[in-house]
């Protein structure tokens, strides 16, 4: 059996797969906010529900909006700030008294959907989640690519390519990013920066939900539109830069903003103008297994062999 987490800047989720990938025990608890000594608790309960409902042991595989630092053994990069420079694979090794094994959930989202979700028929595959972050990873032949710095697939934290006066304006609105930049891609294309920015056009008082902001565009709402419009054309330009680097055969969105339909038709003909060749043949897919993907990626971790 194998078990996966997948730890959410608002909620953790388990599941516990048989060997064909069959769904056999599944759960969700709320992410304890800023409290690293809860946040490890929450990971623990969750696996040990697990193998009690099943009666059964299993391989531990975990998903961290985040990476464990191949120099310090401690997380770093991690949205959820509280997680930062913790020593999160040996606390949970420690607690759980097996083995765990630690990926991004980028990384996780992407070996899912490269193992039996939208990219299975493809030998190379970004994955990108679009949610209160922006994280990428990429598979090649099944096997993702973490990078002897173990930042492979971090193009949220790239600045935002071929900007023009629109996007001058949002930089100069100072949405410095958590890790210390201004003008990173995270800061235009997560699902809080687009509440922002629809904030900002409309002059509201407080902040709409993006779930709320679609519900608009497709009452026809003008500044709404615009907005996703807007955030199409970003979206566009931050992946010709990944096609024009990688070149590969699909990619997978993920992630809340990976809900919104109209992006799987729009984006590739904006990203046309930006891919340096005459034919872009890349396809953009959404997820086969939704937002269940991170947590079975975060399953699929460990080989099959140790997972019988």
């Amino acid at each position: 059996m194998r078990i996966g987490i997948d730890l959410g800047g608002t909620k953790t989720e388990v599941i516990a797969l048989d060997t064909y990938g069959t769904e056999l025990f599944r759960q969700r608890l709320a992410t304890p906010q800023h409290n690293y000594t809860e946040t490890l608790n929450t990971i623990c309960e969750l696996v040990n529900n697990a193998q009690t409902h099943t009666n059964q042991q299993g391989t531990i595989g975990i998903g961290i909006p985040g990476a464990i630092s191949p120099a310090t053994s401690l997380v770093k990069n991690a949205n959820s700030t509280w997680l930062i420079g913790q020593p999160l694979q040996a606390d949970l090794e420690q607690r759980l008294q097996c083995k765990v094994r630690i990926e991004n959930d980028a990384n996780c989202f992407v070996v899912s959907e490269a193992t039996d979700g939208a990219a299975k028929s493809v030998n190379s595959v970004f994955g990108v989640i679009l949610g209160t972050g922006t994280g990428g990873g990429l598979c090649i032949n099944k096997k993702v690519l973490t990078g002897c710095n173990a930042i492979a697939g971090e193009w949220g934290h790239n600045p935002l390519p071929w900007q023009d006066e629109n996007d001058a304006e949002h930089i100069h609105s100072r949405d410095q990013c958590y890790c210390g930049k201004a003008d990173c891609i995270e800061t235009f294309l997560s699902g809080p920066s687009v509440e922002k920015h629809y904030q900002r056009l409309t002059s509201a008082s407080h902040r709409i939900p993006v779930k709320q902001i679609i519900e608009y565009a497709e009452q026809k709402d003008i500044q709404a539109i615009s907005c996703i419009e807007q955030y199409e054309r970003r979206l566009a330009k931050a992946l010709a830069h990944i096609i024009n680097i990688i070149d590969p055969d699909v990619i997978v969105l993920g992630g809340g903003m990976s809900n919104i339909q109209r992006l799987y038709k729009n984006v590739p003909q904006y990203w046309h103008h930006y891919v340096f060749s005459d034919h872009v043949a890349t396809q953009l897919l959404p997820p086969v297994h939704g937002d269940s993907s991170g947590v079975r990626g975060a399953a699929w971790l460990w080989p099959e062999e140790n997972a019988d």
